[in-house]
């Protein structure tokens, strides 16, 4: 795991990264940086697809999120054994969703305090009508979801007609798009999203 943000913090989050860039891309980077700024110690994984890239350069494509759940499951009782720290979990996209398939699970195990997802993928890109919503419609991990109104996975718009949890909880990035970038018309810099992003997790994992 790569650690961020004072060690001595008790408020500790567990992030997975995309489909496509790694745990210490730009974007992961910036992200647990602001964490770390805000009190919270971030632990970043990777998946072993991801992990192989480092071995061999190959790219491979992400997959499919339900193969992934034990990895998951693995580090969460890997930092359980290494720290005294109840976390939470969550991550970027690809990474939020696998989390939030093991939340409610290790949530009623006692063995995290809720759920964060950075961009959640609702439905894959250019088909809305494939919705990945079912489990979240049930959910009872605390849980917030920080999505830019603009996400071509998941739109304010969209999202509004979806049935979800009222475990979940979700803070809009002004004109984000799935990385919560805004556009240059905005007024809004990447800058301004993510600090926006990572003022409401921050409040949301203390």
């Amino acid at each position: 795991m790569l650690w961020t943000g004072p060690d001595d913090s008790d408020r500790v989050l567990v992030l997975a990264h995309g489909a496509g860039a790694p745990m210490d891309s730009e974007w992961m980077t910036m992200v647990a940086g602001l964490l770390g700024e805000r009190g919270v110690r971030v632990a970043r994984f990777e998946f072993a697809y991801m992990a192989l890239r480092r071995v061999d350069g190959r790219r491979r494509p992400a997959p499919l999120a339900e193969k992934v759940l034990d990895e998951y499951r693995s580090v969460v009782a890997l930092l359980r054994r290494e720290t005294d720290a109840v976390p939470v979990i969550g991550g970027k996209s690809f990474g939020g969703r696998v989390a939030s398939l093991v939340a409610d699970e290790l949530y009623a195990a006692g063995g995290i305090r809720g759920l964060v997802c950075l961009g959640y993928p609702f439905h894959p890109l250019g088909k809305p009508e494939q919705q990945r919503t079912t489990h979240l419609a049930s959910l009872s991990a605390p849980a917030l979801i920080a999505q830019g109104e603009r996400d071509a996975m998941g739109s304010r718009a969209e999202v509004a007609g979806y049935a979800l949890s009222p475990a979940i909880r979700i803070a809009w990035t002004p004109d984000g798009d799935h990385d919560l970038r805004p556009l240059k018309a905005s007024g809004r810099t990447l800058a301004d999203n993510l600090a926006h992003a990572a003022d409401a997790v921050a409040a949301f994992v203390a």
